[in-house]
């Protein structure tokens, strides 16, 4: 496949869609698991954000199951479609809840999606 002429107008690429940026989900840690949100719709973009001083462990499961411990401080942003283009199917469930375990602190999660 040949590259387009320089001064050539690229018409596939789609710009017919919105960033929204979704409420942001956060919960206070209590010490056991407990609800962080739910996703009310597919992210393109995701951070995690642990704001305590304590490490914060999350689910997808209400706890039965760990997909990452957060250490005090961390961080984490993940560009669900960085590699897939328009791909919608590379992203968490509508309706997924996160849920949290820690000491003490805050944990929130921020996202985007399309519309």
């Amino acid at each position: 496949m040949s590259s387009p002429a320089p001064n050539a107008i690229v018409t596939s690429v789609n710009n017919g869609v919105q960033c929204i940026f979704a409420p942001e989900l956060t919960a206070t840690m209590t010490g056991s698991f407990l609800p962080i949100g739910t996703l009310i719709a597919n992210p393109v973009h995701l951070i995690f954000d642990n704001q305590g001083t304590v490490p914060v462990a999350i689910s997808v499961d209400g706890g039965t199951t760990t997909w990452h411990t957060f250490p005090a401080g961390e961080a984490i942003a993940l560009d669900m479609r960085a590699n897939h283009g328009l791909a919608a199917n590379f992203s968490p469930k509508i309706g997924t809840v996160f849920s949290g375990n820690g000491a003490s602190g805050t944990f929130s999660i921020s996202y985007t999606y399309a519309s």
